[in-house]
């Protein structure tokens, strides 16, 4: 069903004409069940196991009780630490941004920061090694 409505925007008068699709539902949403696709089937190829990678790059944590390992793949904001700084665990070490959200990456272990593995730029993926504490 169609409406005819006289809008004025800024000082000019329009004319417009709307047409209601609330009365035909059909037009706004597909039959229940219609939209149902068969799930693919795997092949022989997708069944093989997947070669083991880098441990260093895709490590689900550190190498090593001190290191502080990036979570998630993006870009380093930040090193909040400088080489030899005294750390206590729970302190924010550094900063990785990934699609504009910035995640702190937080001490495991107290000691002092000994190895800085990257920069304020680099990018960095999931399981990487940021920096180290002993």
């Amino acid at each position: 069903m169609e409406k005819k409505y006289k809008i004025t925007v800024d000082g000019r008068e329009y004319s417009v004409t709307v047409e209601d699709l609330s009365e035909g539902s059909s037009l706004l949403y597909p039959d229940q069940g219609s939209m149902n696709i068969p799930a693919p089937r795997p092949t022989t190829a997708a069944l093989a196991p997947v070669p083991a990678a880098s441990p260093a790059v895709t490590s689900a944590g550190p190498a090593a009780a001190g290191d502080v390992a990036s979570t998630l793949g993006g870009v380093v904001d930040a090193i909040a630490v400088s080489l030899g700084q005294a750390v206590k665990a729970g302190d924010t070490v550094a900063i990785v941004e990934a699609m504009k959200m910035k995640t702190p990456m937080i001490a495991r272990v107290s000691g002092k920061v000994t190895n800085i593995a990257v920069k304020a730029g680099d990018p960095v993926e999931p399981g990487q090694v940021l920096l180290t504490i002993s």
